[in-house]
């Protein structure tokens, strides 16, 4: 039987803020749903990823915002997607070059970080 990941939920502050922000560096936007007035569901998908992240209101997230710290995503190129990020305004520090791979962090408008890891050559 296959586990799979398939939806992390991001803590935000701003829900129309954090799509913007994530749409802005790539992710596409799948659903942006208000079932009621209490709770709205908004699906994002990084490009090429099988995992979406979730953020929205109502649902019922023991996280507060900006606590996610814990999202690593596979990149095929480090230099490639901070690039991207700073072309889209994302303030990046730069490249964190490790035996193990090279990393790229950022965060998203609620202090939420992420790490992209483009993995070593011998892996």
């Amino acid at each position: 039987m296959d586990w799979k990941i398939e939806l992390i939920f991001v803590p935000v502050t701003d829900v129309d803020r954090a799509k913007d922000f994530y749409v802005r560096i790539g992710f596409h936007a799948d659903h942006d749903h208000r079932p009621s007035p209490d709770l709205r569901f908004v699906q994002l998908t990084p490009p090429g990823s099988a995992c979406s992240i979730a953020i929205g209101e109502g649902l019922g997230l023991s996280m507060a915002p900006g606590t996610q710290d814990s999202i690593q995503v596979v990149v095929p190129d480090a230099d490639a997607a901070l690039a991207q990020l700073r072309d889209a305004g994302v303030e990046v520090d730069g490249i964190d070059d490790q035996e193990w791979g090279r990393f790229v962090r950022f965060s998203d408008p609620d202090g939420n970080t992420w790490t992209l890891q483009q993995l070593p050559s011998w892996s």
